[in-house]
Formats: structure tokens, C-alpha cells, sequence
């Protein structure tokens, strides 16, 4: 039996990001600074703590949700596709940072644990600091990813899209050589122009505005659906 294609899946433009140097000096994040016992260039921004902050931020309505990154990344990463091999990852984050996901990585359940790794890879560039890479972060675009990633199509899931179910659209994809899939990290708006222009085909999959955690978890099993994973996998069982 032939081994299925790799999903790539790319969480494009996430709000995830480490304090921008004109918050630094604010009220918000100086309490923060001082709760966490760090300075704020090392903090990363969250709206449940910076919102005040955030007021006047260029895009703020965009940034400063790493909760959603966590959530999504745990979604796929517990897939049985992942559990395969057959699933490809990455962030690339709203101010050009794209972190590569080891898919052995684990990724801690709890948020906070989550945000104090993350603050240490933006430190440091890697995680673990020694050892091998579970999470790697170079300065990066989204079309230079894409450059390296070489996909054979690439499918951006948006409002802004042609009216598709899931199961149509990831049907169609299994049949690429290197599928890759783009689902928006940021909590409100749309892909930027330049993102959009990237993408070979725009999907639109529901008439409301989803989750991109929800939309991680459906396209991801969508796609197992298509490959045929699940009977493949009940077979070692019976």
C-alpha cells in the first residue's frame, strides 16, 4: 500500500509575538514585567493582560492571542495524521517569524507553561537550548516558507473564499503531491493582501467565522478521512 502524501499544515499570521518596544514603557506591562519577574522585550503579548496597552497598536484587533497558536498546535499535534508522520508544521507569525514544530514534540497542556516556553524560544531561537530541536525560530516570511516547503498547492481557508465543505476541499488535496493548507492565527479580520495572493485556491467552509483551533482539528481528521487513515489504522486491530 503507498504511504499518502504529507499534510502541510502552515497557522499563517498568528498573534503571536513578544511585547513591541513602544508598549514597553506602559502601565499594563509594567505590572506584568513586574508579576512575571521579567523584562518586557522577553514577555509575549497577550490581550488578557495588554489590552489597555494594545489601544493604539498598529493591527491590534490582529495580535497579542498566543492562547490560539497553543490551542491549534495541540489540536494537530494529537492527530493520529501527526501520530503517522503524515503531517508537516508550521507558525509563521504575524511579524515575520516562522517557527518549525518537531511533530514529537509535546507540547505542554497547561497555557502558561506553554507561554514561558514560547518566551524561551523568541530568546533563544530554540527549544530545548541544547539537544534536539523540538521548536526552531528563524526570521522568516510566509512566501520564503513556502519557497522551502515547495508545495504542489496551496489551499487558504477564509470568508473570503469560494463556498466548499471540508470534505470536498481536503478530498481535492489528497491528490496533490504536497498539499499545504493555511489557517489564520489571529483572533478577528482576514489574511493580509499579500498572504492571499500566495494561496492557489481561497476555501470558505462555514457562513460564521470559525475558531482557527476548530478549524485546525476539522481539516486535520478531514484529511485523514480522505487517505483512508482511519480503516488503515483499525486494521493493526483486528
Amino acid at each position: 500500500m503507498s504511504i499518502p502524501p504529507k499534510l502541510v499544515l502552515i497557522i499563517a499570521e498568528a498573534a503571536l509575538e513578544t511585547v513591541p518596544k513602544s508598549l514597553w514603557r506602559h502601565p499594563s506591562v509594567q505590572r506584568h514585567s513586574e508579576r512575571r519577574g521579567k523584562p518586557p522585550k522577553f514577555l509575549l503579548l497577550d490581550r488578557s493582560y495588554h489590552h489597555t496597552a494594545m489601544r493604539k497598536l498598529k493591527d491590534g484587533e490582529k495580535r497579542g492571542r498566543p492562547d490560539i497558536v497553543h490551542f491549534s498546535l495541540l489540536e494537530a499535534l494529537d492527530s493520529p495524521l501527526n501520530r503517522e508522520g503524515l503531517l508537516e508544521v508550521y507558525v509563521h507569525t504575524v511579524q515575520d517569524f516562522v517557527i518549525w514544530v518537531n511533530p514529537k514534540v509535546r507540547l505542554p497542556r497547561n497555557y502558561n507553561r506553554f507561554v514561558g516556553l514560547i518566551e524561551q524560544l523568541f530568546q533563544l531561537g530554540r527549544v530545548p537550548p541544547s539537544g534536539p530541536v523540538l521548536l526552531r525560530l528563524e526570521r522568516k516570511t510566509l512566501s520564503r516558507l513556502l519557497d522551502e516547503v515547495q508545495p504542489s498547492r496551496v489551499v487558504a481557508f477564509t470568508r473570503e473564499g469560494r463556498p466548499e465543505t471540508l470534505e470536498e476541499a481536503m478530498a481535492r488535496l489528497s491528490g496533490e503531491r504536497r498539499p499545504t493548507v493555511l489557517v489564520g492565527g489571529f483572533p478577528h479580520g482576514s489574511f493580509s493582501e499579500e498572504t492571499l495572493k500566495l494561496a492557489d485556491r481561497m476555501v470558505c467552509i462555514d457562513p460564521e467565522t470559525l475558531d482557527a483551533w476548530t478549524v485546525t482539528s476539522r481539516l486535520v481528521y478531514e484529511y485523514e478521512r480522505a487517505i483512508s487513515l482511519p480503516t488503515r489504522r483499525l486494521r493493526r486491530v483486528s
